[in-house]
């Protein structure tokens, strides 16, 4: 088969196709043949040797995979032969023939183009585990999102909406907050030319928000704890302004916040089968009814894996998908 190699450190030059052997499922998988794969922020971050696969995933980059089951192991239900299906996976998403854990998967329902259904798992279930899970958001409540058109930005507007959350987005520059309000935010802060924290006041009245999604880090952190209101949840998922933070405990405790984080890869099978469960309870018969879709910015052929990471250093508005 065709994949997608990383042959050193670097640009987006450096992803390369290569033939690689299929892999074999083992008992507890499904082999997929690949229809398409999502692209995310830490495939970049891989490539640049920030973010290595955790051990006994694949080097091939890709976290995400939609297509059709071809085989199964030993202890898979032999009725998934010949199913579309979407899944998160730990690695191995560039390319032509991916293995999946037969619980990490989602049926993709028909009418559902696998360009799609590839760019769901990675932001969905980053999105809800973070929000509704950790960060415990309830209807009515306020969310603030940084990156409002990134991938998981896009994503925590489209549940928001379904879930009843008034969202507040920051995004860079007129137009990608024009997107974002067409998408559904309530409101969108020009990073750019606007304080996000003054807005935050004046938007809420001075009340603040109840969850923040911060993948930003650094300096942001003192920003956003002086966007929560009381008993506010403060949930990190990425450090891209810098992994250290200036705290004002005293904020924190007169306002009795809860700051926590967490990163999905590293997480162990059982908690991603537990998190696809709740999913295809909660949120998946949004997806089967068409009210759930993600928001698409471009595709890109498997080979060209290298122009889909430099279109992610562009502007782009929702997700990059690769296709087989």
């Amino acid at each position: 088969m065709t994949a997608i190699a990383i042959t050193g450190k670097g640009g987006p030059e450096v992803l390369v196709p290569q033939d690689m052997a299929v892999p074999v499922p083992a008992a507890d998988e499904v082999l997929l043949r690949v229809h398409a794969a999502g692209v995310n922020r830490p495939d970049v971050m891989q490539r640049a040797g920030l973010y290595p696969p955790p051990p006994g995933a694949p080097d091939t980059p890709g976290l995400e995979v939609a297509g059709e089951v071809v085989a199964v192991g030993d202890n898979v239900d032999p009725s998934l032969l010949g199913t579309r299906q979407c899944a998160l996976v730990a690695g191995g998403g560039y390319a032509q023939y991916c293995v999946a854990k037969a619980d990490h998967c989602l049926p993709v329902p028909d009418g559902l183009p696998m360009e799609q259904a590839a760019a769901l798992p990675e932001t969905l279930f980053t999105v809800w585990s973070n929000v509704f899970e950790r960060g415990l958001a309830d209807e009515g409540e306020w969310l603030l999102v940084h990156g409002g058109t990134s991938g998981i930005g896009t994503m925590a507007i489209k549940l928001a909406v379904l879930f009843g959350l008034k969202i507040i987005v920051t995004c860079g520059g007129a137009a990608k907050c024009d997107a974002a309000l067409a998408m559904g935010a309530h409101h969108a802060v020009d990073y750019k030319s606007q304080d996000f924290v003054e807005e935050v006041k004046r938007i809420t009245g001075g009340r603040g928000v109840d969850v923040v999604l911060d993948m930003i880090s650094g300096d942001y952190v003192a920003r956003n704890i002086a966007c929560m209101a009381d008993d506010a949840r403060h949930v990190t998922i990425a450090v891209q302004g810098g992994v250290k933070a200036e705290i004002p405990m005293h904020k924190v405790l007169t306002k009795r916040l809860t700051l926590t984080g967490s990163t999905l890869r590293p997480r162990s099978d059982r908690f991603k089968a537990g998190l696809t469960e709740e999913i295809r309870r909660e949120v998946w018969p949004f997806v089967e009814s068409g009210q759930l879709r993600p928001a698409m910015d471009s595709t890109f052929p498997l080979e060209r894996a290298a122009d889909a990471h430099a279109r992610m250093d562009q502007d782009h508005i929702g997700k990059i998908v690769l296709t087989v």
